[in-house]
């Protein structure tokens, strides 16, 4: 399996934010999508990715409040990217080595998509269910003993 069919079962919706929005508004926006990333656009490009780990991380250097951080100031610059035509194994590894739930990914300087751990985890399920139902049809038609 590879990422472009896992960004095919998983849908183009891609989430966005401005990197001089108030991390407020993205917790708001990450909330109310029920979505864990954001992606970072400035001027067209991707310059960032906003996940909750960076928002969590930002809520405890700043027990105050977080009313005047902007995404900018806590969002991870220049984010490991997968790309289509990767294997999902390589993603997974990847994403693991990396500690990463979400990976952009990219074709040239395009951006297609965003995939989650979860996004990588159904797929996998999808695609093994398929085989097993495969098998499981084989083996049921499985040609009998020849007659004597």
């Amino acid at each position: 399996m590879l990422v472009r069919e896992i960004l095919r079962v998983k849908g183009g919706v891609l989430y966005t934010i401005s990197p001089t929005q108030s991390l407020s508004k993205a917790i708001e926006t990450m909330a109310d999508l029920d979505a864990g990333s954001l992606v970072v656009m400035d001027a067209g490009k991707m310059v960032g990715l906003l996940t909750f780990r960076e928002v969590m991380s930002a809520m405890k250097r700043t027990p105050g409040g977080i009313p005047d951080i902007q995404v900018g100031e806590v969002m991870v610059r220049d984010p490991v990217t997968a790309y289509p035509e990767m294997d999902a194994n390589d993603l997974r590894r990847l994403m693991i080595e990396q500690h990463s739930r979400y990976l952009p990914v990219v074709e040239g300087t395009q951006l297609l998509g965003v995939i989650s751990f979860l996004d990588v985890a159904k797929a996998v399920l999808e695609e093994q269910s398929f085989e097993n139902q495969m098998l499981k049809n084989y083996i049921k038609h499985w040609p009998g003993e020849p007659a004597a």
